[in-house]
């Protein structure tokens, strides 16, 4: 079943999922798994393996937003873009925040939410 809103919290190293639902919202929290090797480029390898559990957690929803630091956003949008453009049409905006707290999260994404589905003409 497709979720229909989400909003998605995202560093380098840590990521959150929030599944905004009417009355109850669920969290989904990911984290990078660090490979510590001399191998050139493993650290590419590891944000690209991090970056793929967020978009696969993100498979069931149809429309997110991302929030997180300006660099942080570039680099998951810059994979989405490369990786898994099926997923960029239903990003449904980019805010960049702190680290806001769940209650804050969840405020601005509703009233995001609110305001994109006005637009949309969804009801």
């Amino acid at each position: 079943m497709t979720n229909q809103h989400a909003v998605l919290w995202v560093d380098h190293q840590h990521a959150q999922v929030m599944h905004l639902e009417a009355d109850a919202t669920q969290v989904q929290k990911i984290k990078a798994h660090v490979h510590h090797t001399r191998q050139h480029g493993s650290k590419v390898r590891t944000e690209h393996e991090f970056f793929g559990e967020v978009c696969d957690a993100l498979a069931d929803i149809r429309a997110v937003l991302v929030t997180g630091s300006h660099k942080a956003q570039a680099d998951f949008r810059h994979y989405v873009d490369k990786h898994r453009p099926a997923l960029a049409p239903r990003i449904a905006g980019w805010e960049t925040v702190d680290h806001p707290s769940d209650g804050q999260l969840v405020a601005l994404a509703r009233r995001f939410f609110v305001a994109h589905d006005r637009m949309a003409g969804i009801p």
